[in-house]
């Protein structure tokens, strides 16, 4: 198996998966110091939180920093829950908590004081769902009671098993399409085998909604992993062979179709060192809702600068000081986090309705004369190449 992230080669996926269950076993029942970092969470939220809890927390970041009162949060490798009941405080009664996590112990961990948490803060908004991060659509859990009134001898029985699963994924999906405004995880991501990586992306893309976001604190390298760091399962389950590079972290989140991804957090100092490949916690955050059909409204926005000019993600090239023509897709992103205050918007005099709209030409000027806002006619060709390549269907 070729390891997209870190190289090339085969890595003993056997060794990876069991090295993590049983290490994040061990650690559900007595405290792991070496797999965690440092992290300052806000105390007021620790207050209700039990200590064993609180001690075999596993993590390199506070993702529960980026979310709002009233959010639908996924968090993926719940572990023991810490995050959770974190977010649960923070995003208050109107919000709610999903932590999905494969290990039977972590997950025992965290129900464990699921009432008594709920009944201290004054209401239940946590829930625990048994399922693999990179397959979100399978509910283990199901999966579970059905084996436990279902022998599986035969190759029939195998059938009907794998036919069971196909219908839960379809009918009954873990976490549905479309259904959670913030996805949280916590050091996690890594832990998955390399060939699952993107798939593990997609799934996180599948289940947000249209204007969701994630936040997602994980470890990085500064260089290639070598194929034998790879092969020692002790180091994966350590959260540190299966880090991406971190300029390919962000990239995966770009492949997956997210916009707007940024880098809120770097850990200046490294969490670990091997072999002169330094391995720290980052924490990124980034944007789904860039898909769809672009839309004239005779709009313009001005990136307000510090520089002269920048590249966003569908390859607008917005000067500093220059009312930039964009469709209204592009238009209600830049209005909204993390764009808001790097742009000025200007809407034309007279709105144009969406069911009015027509397609925006990706082909026209970049430049939206001030003339074409207020209501005018106004010759746009020959001020500027197109700001999007109509081949490639812009936006």
């Amino acid at each position: 198996m070729s390891s997209s992230s870190n190289g090339s080669g085969s890595v003993d996926t056997l060794n990876v998966d069991e090295s993590v269950r049983s290490r994040y076993a061990e650690g559900a029942q007595s405290q792991q110091k070496e797999l965690c970092c440092p992290v300052d969470y806000d105390p007021q939220f620790l207050k209700v939180i039990p200590a064993e809890i609180i001690d075999r927390d596993y993590g390199c970041g506070d993702p529960s920093k980026y979310l709002n009162e009233g959010d639908i949060v996924l968090d993926l490798g719940s572990g023991g829950g810490k995050i959770c009941y974190i977010a649960s405080q923070v995003v208050g009664p109107t919000g709610k908590i999903i932590g999905v996590d494969y290990n039977p112990e972590m997950l025992g961990l965290a129900e464990k004081y699921k009432k008594e948490i709920g009944d201290k803060i004054g209401y239940h908004n946590v829930e625990f769902r048994r399922g693999k991060i990179q397959d979100l659509k399978l509910d283990l859990g199901k999966v579970e009671e059905y084996l436990s009134q279902n022998s599986v001898k035969t190759f029939e029985d195998y059938l009907a098993l794998d036919e069971y699963k196909e219908k839960i994924m379809n009918e009954l999906p873990l976490i549905p399409d479309n259904s959670i405004d913030v996805i949280v995880s916590n050091c996690v991501l890594n832990l998955v085998r390399t060939e699952e990586k993107a798939i593990m992306f997609k799934e996180m893309f599948r289940v947000l909604k249209k204007g969701g976001r994630v936040a997602i604190s994980d470890i990085v390298s500064d260089e290639d992993i070598p194929l034998e760091l790879q092969n020692d399962p002790k180091l994966w389950s350590g959260c540190v062979s299966g880090a991406f590079r971190d300029d390919l972290f962000l990239t995966a989140f770009e492949d997956a179709g997210f916009y707007g991804v940024e880098i809120t957090e770097w850990g200046n100092e490294p969490f670990e060192v091997v072999d002169e490949i330094e391995f720290r916690s980052v924490t990124v955050t980034a944007y789904k809702g860039k898909q769809g059909i672009c839309l004239e409204r005779n709009q313009a926005v001005i990136y307000n600068g510090p520089f002269k000019q920048v590249l966003d993600d569908d390859n607008h090239v917005l000067e500093r000081g220059i009312r930039t023509a964009v469709c209204d897709k592009t238009f209600q992103i830049f209005s909204k986090e993390p764009y808001k205050n790097q742009f000025t918007l200007i809407s034309p005099k007279e709105e144009v309705s969406l069911d009015q709209a027509g397609e925006f030409d990706c082909s026209r000027s970049e430049v939206r004369h001030a003339k074409e806002t207020k209501g005018g006619v106004f010759e746009a060709s020959g001020l500027k190449n197109a700001s999007c390549d109509p081949d490639d269907g812009c936006c």
